[in-house]
């Protein structure tokens, strides 16, 4: 089981965050002990980890990339996720939430093969062409801007570790409780400077400046690092 390194002084707290700028430095300043490490690599989930995952990475002197996985969005409200799915195929449903919302195999498979499509495009979009990293034996650590369910997270370290990857570290600002013992048991360490509780989250709360990043964004930070 996985140890979980927090901030104290931060949980159960919101509105600690400036932004995800803000947020990624703090977080680096948690993961020092993998600061210019050869076999280390960030790993930042599309579209809001790449601002957190883009200062850890220059903090740390380690390259960035990206893996992207999708929430599986309920069709009639796409803010709530019943499952992801992983750049390699990889489908995770949450079951129990499946069959308390009627969800029919169709729907499903509508929404797998409607986040599959934007996967790709996202991949095609901010790879530009660049194979994927190789991740054998090295030290993946794995970055987004927060966990809500942590569905996606956990189809992003199913899919790493069939890949190959050695050590692999779970690196977020913000979680509940009940996300982070989810992917607890899948990852090596996991990193979590504000641990909330309770039965309602939202990973915007944790931000005094929140939005949804736009693709030239992401882009545009990617441009200005070294892959992996």
């Amino acid at each position: 089981m996985a140890e979980i390194v927090e901030e104290p002084g931060l949980r159960g707290r919101v509105h600690v965050f400036d932004d995800r700028f803000h947020a990624g430095e703090l977080l680096a300043e948690k993961l020092g002990r993998y600061r210019e490490r050869s076999d280390a690599l960030v790993l930042a989930i599309p579209a809001g980890g790449v601002q957190v995952g883009f200062v850890v990475a220059e903090r740390l002197g380690v390259p960035l990339d990206i893996v992207v996985t999708r929430k599986l969005h309920v069709p009639w409200n796409r803010e709530a996720g019943f499952g992801a799915v992983s750049w390699d195929g990889l489908v995770l449903l949450n079951e129990p939430l499946v069959a308390a919302l009627g969800l029919t195999r169709g729907d499903i498979e509508r929404c797998v093969a409607e986040e599959t499509e934007v996967i790709g495009r996202r991949l095609k979009r901010f790879r530009d062409g660049r194979p994927f990293p190789a991740l054998t034996g090295r030290t993946a650590i794995v970055v987004d801007d927060g966990l809500a369910s942590g569905f996606s997270m956990l189809a992003t370290l199913k899919a790493l570790r069939r890949g190959g990857v050695g050590e692999l570290v779970v690196a977020v600002p913000t979680a509940p409780e009940s996300a982070l013992g989810l992917v607890r048991p899948h990852a090596d360490v996991v990193y979590c400077l504000n641990v909330r509780s309770g039965p309602f989250f939202a990973v915007a709360d944790a931000y005094q400046v929140w939005y949804d990043l736009g693709d030239e964004e992401v882009v545009e930070l990617l441009r200005r690092v070294e892959p992996g």
